[in-house]
């Protein structure tokens, strides 16, 4: 019987994933289901595909359509929230967990890669947040939302006077027309099925080999952490939150100097 590592080690409760990140999560979800829900049904009518009118259906095509716009505004806010947060939120929040820039999280990535794809070795790859994979391949879907988010207004434009619908038309043409976007937006859209499959896959792969709560952990925030993990996490905060103190001290003592000297030359 194959032993299941993560049951020998001594794990710590940790608060991981705050309240605005879950919701970003789950809204992101519904809409993106929703979206390509009703992004299969506007790309094969029923009607042209039944041979029938139009107006045998009624008018429940341009509500589907105006719920698809409405979903992807609602995608788009979303987004943008999610971006103030790569800067307002805490650690395993912030930008620089999803873009690849230091040697420790390529070797993270080529670590996991060999867990998930290659299944060399049962061992998992133990992170607080986000292991360096996923978190990359979040970065990917970012750049996917914006290029579905500049597609799908530039389309939208093509039959809107709304205010700054000029600036998607001017895209629209210089891009190479309507139809070329329209395969683009249709193309990325299976990119996210592809996506969706493959992540709803490895949340479950990992919960299972790590026992770490990760599917849980998207609904009320908490992981268990390995404790040696835990630990370093602790210390490492511990050692900036001392550091700002010091500057900080520097900065008020530079500042009593600085009025001190003015006060004597004055």
């Amino acid at each position: 019987m194959r032993t299941v590592i993560t049951k020998k080690l001594p794990l710590r409760e940790m608060y991981v994933w705050e309240l605005p990140v879950r919701i970003f999560h789950w809204v992101n979800a519904f809409c993106i289901t929703f979206l390509i829900i009703t992004g299969f049904i506007i790309a094969y009518p029923p009607a042209i595909l039944s041979g029938t009118g139009a107006q045998q259906f009624g008018y429940w095509f341009g509500y589907l359509r105006f719920t698809h716009l409405t979903l992807g505004l609602i995608l788009i806010i979303n987004f943008l929230v999610r971006f103030y947060w790569f800067f307002a939120g805490n650690k395993f929040a912030k930008w620089n967990n999803y873009v690849p820039l230091t040697k420790r999280q390529w070797k993270g990535i080529f670590e996991t890669v060999k867990v998930d794809v290659f299944l060399l070795t049962p061992k998992p790859i133990y992170d607080i947040g986000h292991n360096s994979l996923a978190a990359t391949t979040y970065l990917g879907v970012f750049v996917l939302i914006i290029v579905q988010a500049v597609t799908g207004l530039a389309m939208w434009s093509a039959a809107s006077e709304a205010p700054g619908a000029g600036l998607f038309q001017d895209f629209l043409f210089k891009a190479g027309g309507f139809f070329f976007l329209r395969h683009l937006h249709y193309m990325v859209m299976w990119l996210f099925i592809l996506f969706i499959i493959a992540h709803v896959y490895l949340v479950f792969y990992h919960d299972y080999i790590e026992r770490n709560g990760i599917a849980s952990s998207i609904i009320g925030g908490w992981k268990f952490i390995d404790e040696r993990l835990a630990k370093d996490y602790v210390n490492e905060l511990n050692a900036t939150e001392e550091l700002d103190k010091k500057k900080h001290e520097i900065k008020e003592l530079e500042k009593e100097v600085k009025e001190t000297k003015a006060k004597h030359n004055g």
